[in-house]
């Protein structure tokens, strides 16, 4: 496995809008995939009811300056930064892994859309789901009730699969399931793109404070900090190459995986 720290990616955080405004969503999306949602992992009712499950929850966090402000003011410079690494046009089939707060997902579909492609997302969450259909305008995209860790999706399917802050707010084991599913959908010759937390450098202050915060309200975050991402990749996967970059003085990383 080749590992990179490529200037590109370093690149695409520097040149994302420095005032971090983010472009309002669109209105409404119809229709979630057909068939039972698949039940809520334990892991995620015990430890995240307060953040994702319960509907209360999804209206609090539905902020966009709350989330600008649980990524200490870097919300846009990182989704943009994401996108960047994936590309302006993106042609072909995309997954996204998991709702998330903010407006990644209508800006992913954007530069999908300009590619000619089609865009998934999968989430566990009915109401994650329900979200998201509110916030986007494309009938198009298609929601899908899937566990990260069971996809129930054919394989070498998607040209792309993101997973956007996701692997630190799950188990060790279920992180692995989940990488391996990723893998196993995502065409030869197609990339994965992870953004997530990282171990700060040394100096960075946040390195001191924001472990003890994160310890308490993620349990599984701390993984992040002591082990890379690519311990979690799966063996019988081959990966030509892997590019990542460290974001805020190392608080953030983003992997580009090319399968």
């Amino acid at each position: 496995m080749d590992i990179h720290h490529p200037r590109e990616l370093r690149d695409a955080f520097r040149d994302t809008n420095s005032a971090g405004a983010c472009q309002p969503g669109g209105s409404e999306l119809s229709g979630v995939s057909a068939g039972g949602p698949p039940a809520v992992p334990p892991y995620l009712e015990k430890h995240y009811w307060w953040a994702y499950v319960r509907p209360w929850a999804v209206r609090f966090f539905e902020r966009r300056w709350l989330v600008n402000l649980i990524l200490w003011g870097n919300y846009c410079r990182l989704r943009d930064a994401a996108l960047n690494a994936l590309g302006q046009a993106l042609p072909g089939k995309t997954l996204q892994i998991a709702c998330a707060y903010g407006n990644l997902t209508e800006h992913l579909n954007r530069r999908v859309k300009i590619g000619g492609g089609h865009l998934e997302v999968v989430d566990v969450l009915p109401v994650q789901l329900e979200n998201l259909r509110r916030k986007l305008a494309d009938e198009s995209v298609r929601l899908l009730a899937r566990d990260s860790s069971d996809l129930r999706l054919p394989a070498a399917s998607y040209d792309r699969v993101v997973l956007y802050f996701l692997l630190h707010e799950q188990p060790a084991a279920v992180r692995e399931q989940t990488l391996a599913e990723a893998f196993r959908v995502v065409k030869p010759g197609g990339v994965v793109l992870i953004v997530d937390f990282a171990r700060p450098a040394r100096w960075h202050p946040l390195r001191y404070l924001w472990l003890p915060v994160l310890c308490r309200l993620e349990p599984y975050a701390a993984d992040l900090w002591h082990h890379e991402i690519d311990s979690w990749l799966p063996a019988t996967r081959s990966v030509r190459k892997l590019d990542k970059a460290s974001l805020f003085g190392g608080l953030y990383q983003i992997l580009r995986i090319n399968t």
